[in-house]
């Protein structure tokens, strides 16, 4: 995945220079790489095979960084840290920042609209599916400004779920959708999968929010407890902490029952919503 990457982004000797160094800076910081994976693993599920498919899955990574680096700028959530290292506004500055949140974001549809074209249909639902999963209905953009007009108002079960199907949701159920799209998955498989893909999304979130009231920041690699310094609505604030475990061990549970059509074929994906679960970072 990482080699694809550097392939697919500008070196960072190439003019413009420093916004080149501040895709890569944030891009290569470390990530778990989850949604490029739960793409290449659903692609997997449905064909047997995930040939070709990378380049698509490295463009939910481009789009995954600049949600991070436009999510940790001051005028949102204000962290100095994301994976243990100072973020792309601490080292490039605010504007830089910005600017490389917005490159990255263009560059996932250059990628996507630049990959195999021996199947065009596939290729333009695949950023049909994207665009909608970061957009303002229902997508990434459109749950953080929820979170945002949601800080310091009652935890509401529904208000939270409405956050966070669409904050973390919405880019998770894509990643495992374009790789059925791609693999040609008949509407039954693609069903199957968007299932999976909601509960994964939905523990992943659970079980953040968990551990920004249980890990510390050297554990995270970011700031820890800014969720309730910011009166943020998450499921311990409205479920507490053990009933918010419980929630993500029955969405890991249900993740795996919707894989149940594809048997052994979608065994990485069902180790993925373990991982999700049972992570501490």
């Amino acid at each position: 995945m990482d080699r694809e990457l550097d392939r697919l982004v500008p070196r960072e000797t190439d003019p413009p220079a420093t916004i080149h160094r501040a895709m890569r800076y944030s891009l290569f910081a470390g990530g778990k790489r989850i949604r490029p994976i739960l793409c290449l693993e659903a692609a997997r599920a449905v064909s047997g095979e995930a040939d070709g498919v990378i380049t698509a899955a490295c463009a939910l990574e481009l789009i995954h960084t600049y949600s991070l680096i436009h999510d940790d700028l001051p005028a949102l959530d204000n962290d100095d840290y994301r994976r243990g290292k100072p973020t792309c506004h601490k080292v490039f500055g605010e504007a830089m920042a910005i600017l490389a949140g917005d490159a990255l974001l263009t560059l996932a549809f250059q990628v996507l609209s630049s990959m195999n074209r021996h199947y065009v249909d596939r290729q333009v639902r695949m950023i049909a599916e994207l665009a909608v999963a970061a957009g303002t209905q229902g997508g990434m953009i459109g749950g953080q400004v929820a979170d945002l007009e949601g800080e310091g108002q009652p935890p509401t079960p529904e208000l939270l779920e409405s956050i966070h199907r669409a904050k973390t949701g919405a880019i998770l159920r894509a990643s495992v959708r374009l790789g059925a799209i791609y693999a040609g998955a008949d509407a039954h498989q693609i069903h199957r999968l968007s299932s999976y893909g909601e509960h994964c999304g939905l523990a992943f979130q659970i079980v953040d929010d968990i551990l920004d009231v249980e890990q510390s920041s050297e554990e995270l690699g970011k700031t820890a407890g800014k969720d309730a310094r910011q009166q943020k609505i998450t499921f311990p604030a409205v479920y507490g902490l053990a009933e918010s475990k419980r929630m993500a061990e029955q969405q890991r549970l249900m993740a795996h029952e919707a894989l149940e059509p594809f048997g052994e074929r979608a065994q990485r994906l069902r180790d993925l919503a373990d991982m999700i679960v049972k992570r501490s970072h």
